[in-house]
């Protein structure tokens, strides 16, 4: 696997997607995430899981101005009931819960909270 971008930009202290920076000096603190969306999305951002999620935890979202401006989807942490219905719903098996998420898609643990925490 060649270089994650949102890893590049989180490492930089660059934000996400214009929404903020991150500081260089602030600790980034990781918060519990339910599940986790990881590698596989970059690029496809198949919204399968936006469409089945019943308390539409998923963003951003097709209908959504930024939509074109990330290259993956992220679950809301604070938001998200733990159904499991976007694990099934995806087609390239890119969600997992966070205890499941493989040694080399850790980082995407923090990529999805700090989606929402640089949004609040």
């Amino acid at each position: 696997m060649g270089p994650i971008p949102h890893l590049e930009r989180l490492r930089r202290g660059d934000g996400y997607g214009g929404r903020g920076s991150a500081s260089r000096t602030a600790p980034v603190q990781t918060q519990c995430m339910t599940y986790v969306i990881n590698e596989p999305c970059i690029g496809l951002k198949d919204s399968s899981c936006v469409e089945v999620c019943p308390v539409d935890c998923i963003h951003p979202t097709p209908d959504e101005p930024d939509f074109g401006e990330h290259e993956q989807l992220y679950i809301d942490p604070e938001e998200c009931i733990d159904c499991d219905a976007c694990v099934e719903a995806c087609p390239v098996d890119a969600i997992t819960s966070e205890d499941q998420v493989p040694e080399e898609w850790q980082p995407f643990i923090e990529i999805n909270a700090a989606y929402y925490r640089n949004r609040r």
